[in-house]
């Protein structure tokens, strides 16, 4: 006999993107296994022909960039959230390990991979308004309904960071987490975070052996799974055959110009 589903009433699992839509299904049917959440809302710029019937389409603009992502995440997926909380996970972020859940996960209002501490003289945003480091946050993670409507609510002036990028992440969870918290809303620990979700390794994992979620295929990450839409199998062998070649002439033509300058 299979085992119980872990059932999440209040959260809804959510991805937005215009990109790798394919990929996204997949990463939010992954998600899915071993847990009943209340909603699964794929919102992209069209539906696509193979979305199951357990994932809802909900309908945004067409993303044509990144900024346009951030302002969405930070602004607008209030609008697509029916439920207590939100589970955002991406293509390259997703649930891995549901037996890894904890139920204080959701006694925060913000919930992600921590972040490490940036090395000396590296340009960086991880630290408050105070100039605290600031060790959790991430895209993909837990968000409450009431953290979602925030920035529209308080008027939050939307500003490049101080690497002069528009990331959704940064904006809500250092260069405002101040107003949030004034809010009364909460932020998970590091001693909490650590058991929900990896992205670069940092030794404060060293005595986590699987985390519920992941971001981005580095260090422990690397053997998670890895969609790839079937329509793009041709040309990554294409490419796979090709490389070599391309390095070799690379290497002739650096080798070239060496010789010229003698």
């Amino acid at each position: 006999m299979s085992a119980e589903k872990l059932k999440l009433p209040n959260v809804t699992l959510a991805a937005m993107t215009s990109v790798s839509v394919y990929e996204t299904v997949k990463a939010l049917q992954y998600s899915m296994r071993g847990i009943e959440f209340g909603e699964v809302v794929l919102i992209t710029h069209k539906k696509p022909f193979y979305l199951p019937k357990e994932i809802t389409y909900k309908h945004t603009e067409r993303l044509t960039n990144i900024d346009d992502f951030n302002y969405k995440i930070a602004y607008d997926l209030c609008d697509y959230i029916d439920t207590d909380y939100v589970l955002l996970v991406h293509h390259d972020g997703f649930v891995i390990h549901p037996e890894k859940w904890q139920d204080r996960f959701l006694e925060y209002d913000y919930i992600g991979s921590p972040w490490p501490i940036p090395s000396d003289g590296k340009m960086h945003c991880f630290h408050d308004i105070y100039g605290n480091w600031v060790r959790v946050g991430n895209s993909v993670g837990i968000r409450s309904k009431q953290l979602l409507e925030f920035p529209r609510k308080a008027n939050l002036e939307w500003t490049r960071d101080e690497e002069g990028l528009y990331n959704e992440d940064i904006f809500l969870c250092c260069r405002h987490k101040h107003d949030i918290e004034a809010a009364g809303m909460r932020f998970a620990p590091l001693e909490v975070a650590k058991y929900f979700g990896h992205e670069i390794t940092i030794p404060e994992f060293d005595d986590v052996d699987a985390p519920f979620l992941f971001h981005k295929w580095y260090g422990r990450n690397a053997d998670y799974p890895r969609f790839v839409n079937p329509l793009h199998w041709p040309w990554i062998m294409v490419k796979k055959v090709l490389r070599p070649f391309v390095h070799r002439y690379r290497a002739w033509k650096q080798a070239k110009q060496q010789t010229d300058k003698e």
